[in-house]
């Protein structure tokens, strides 16, 4: 069975081809990723207008590209997903609409995949015999949810942000320390220089819910840098330490209470070697198995969507095609469960 995902959140252009072998066995056979960092690396930050032109621009070229690459003929499909939320409605409504044209021309089943459901399923692509029930850590630059995954599709969303997103977080600090995009990865490298107590940034304590805040350890980094923008290094150090030390204890005080098989890291933000680490360390000390996609896995990614668009079709018996399922939208808002 052979499966197209098509990838457009944000800014990076995605398309990918996925066979199944079997249970939840899905091989990558192709994984294309177009980034738009240059395009947006002069404002600092995404830009959604761009981000839509380059979708539009790139996106046609990149399905010509993946059936080469995957050595397929477009009608040899089975099934197509697209991520039609949540993200920038922009950029969505170009893979959305490319998602059911390809269906409608070539009379395939298509699905409307949520984009953190992408990500909580790319756990299974590396790790295709993770046992359930999983506790999941979906951390990026717009989303920082905890969820449990009890099933494929029986998802409960525990914790979410009440303000910017980690990634957003690092992003905006960042740019205040003078990092250029992208800042997250750009400010982990500079942490590692820096000593991580020089500062206190205190952790917002939530409490008894599981839901994250990062709008103070945001403002309070930004004004640290203002007052000794000489330790830089240092700054970025505490600022990560206390990101992660809030995830880490919201994440421990769940694995408490769900008492989960499985621990998932994902998301863009899940390629931080800090974190991970940190994580890797609570499962480990709660006898809790950890499982983390590879860092191409982690950011926005096609494969991921694909991977979602087939546990989705498998759920409800893999119908034949019909126009009823090319009634979605493109959804700027869109709540995983």
């Amino acid at each position: 069975m052979l499966i197209l995902g098509i990838e457009t959140s944000c800014d990076e252009t995605s398309v990918a081809i996925l066979e199944h072998r079997g249970q939840n066995n899905l091989e990558i056979r192709a994984n294309l990723i177009a980034s738009q960092i240059e395009a947006h690396q002069l404002f600092g930050g995404v830009v959604p207008e761009i981000a839509s032109r380059k979708h539009l621009e790139i996106l046609n070229p990149l399905l010509e590209t993946l059936w080469s690459e995957a050595k397929i003929a477009p009608r040899e499909l089975d099934l197509s997903g697209v991520t039609s939320g949540p993200g920038l409605s922009g950029a969505l409504l170009v893979g959305v609409a490319a998602g059911k044209a390809l269906g409608y021309a070539l009379q395939k089943p298509v699905r409307a995949v949520n984009h953190v459901e992408g990500h909580l399923v790319s756990t299974f692509l590396a790790h295709p015999d993770l046992e359930l029930p999983m506790l999941a850590l979906v951390v990026s630059g717009g989303h920082t949810d905890l969820i449990l995954m009890r099933d494929f599709g029986a998802f409960e969303r525990l914790g979410r942000t009440r303000d910017d997103a980690a990634g957003e977080a690092f992003d905006k600090v960042a740019r205040a320390l003078g990092l250029e995009i992208p800042g997250g990865p750009n400010l982990e490298t500079l942490a590692r220089q820096g000593n991580e107590r020089a500062f206190h940034f205190g952790r917002s304590n939530l409490e008894p819910s599981f839901d994250f805040s990062y709008s103070g350890l945001k403002t309070a980094a930004s004004q640290a840098f203002k007052k000794a923008p000489e330790q830089v290094a240092d700054i970025a150090a505490s600022f990560q330490r206390a990101a992660i030390a809030q995830l880490r204890h919201q994440v421990a005080r769940a694995l408490d209470e769900f008492s989960p098989a499985t621990f998932g890291l994902c998301g863009g933000v899940a390629a931080n070697g800090a974190l991970r680490a940190s994580l890797n360390q609570i499962c480990a000390e709660k006898g809790v198995a950890f499982a983390v996609p590879p860092p191409i896995l982690c950011t926005d990614n096609a494969a991921m969507i694909g991977a979602a668009a087939f546990f989705r079709a498998r759920s409800e018996g893999f119908p034949a095609f019909d126009l009823a399922q090319l009634d979605f939208e493109a959804r700027s808002v869109w709540p995983v469960g």
